[in-house]
């Protein structure tokens, strides 16, 4: 059997991400098509700071892991869609997001060749559910604790909120 084509599937996880973020008061945006490492962005203009965001989507809903190969990102947001099982296709869910730190699945052992990750081999996996409260505290952190807001050279400025001095005539 040839393999479901998803990619329709994991845009749409993508958007929910990025909508859930919206939501809460953290701006983002979705980063362009094949950016190595990661899908979204969310951002804290005020103290020039991002977060970059790899989405793994899962459309089952018994699904029980994901792949994963590249690590240039600060956080893997797991995005279950939970539209039913290959079996039962009437047992669709609510869709659920886990909000991981890239450094607590960085260690996760992963099959050979496919790099596939179980969701039971990462330490307090459920405990992750809905902690988009973890993007909101690495972009308010300070100095080196958390990443400049530049993207390949660019730096994101946030709009002055003080009206600006005019310039002196002469």
């Amino acid at each position: 059997m040839p393999r479901r084509d998803t990619r329709l599937e994991s845009e749409g996880a993508e958007f929910l991400v990025l909508g859930e973020l919206l939501i809460r008061g953290i701006p983002g945006y979705k980063a362009y098509t094949n950016m190595p490492g990661y899908d979204v962005v969310a951002l804290d203009p005020d103290r020039d700071r991002i977060a970059r965001i790899s989405v793994k989507s899962r459309w089952v809903t018994n699904a029980t892991g994901f792949i994963i190969k590249n690590f240039n990102c600060d956080f893997v947001v797991v995005a279950k869609l939970n539209r039913g099982t290959k079996m039962d296709r009437g047992k669709v869910l609510p869709p659920e997001f886990f909000v991981l730190p890239v450094e607590s699945v960085k260690n996760v052992p992963r099959s050979k060749g496919w790099n596939r990750m179980t969701f039971g081999s990462i330490p307090n996996f459920k405990s992750y559910r809905d902690r988009w409260d973890l993007i909101r505290t690495f972009l308010s952190r300070s100095g080196k604790e958390s990443r400049r807001a530049s993207l390949r050279g660019l730096t994101i400025r946030s709009t002055p909120t003080r009206a600006m001095k005019p310039a002196r005539a002469g």
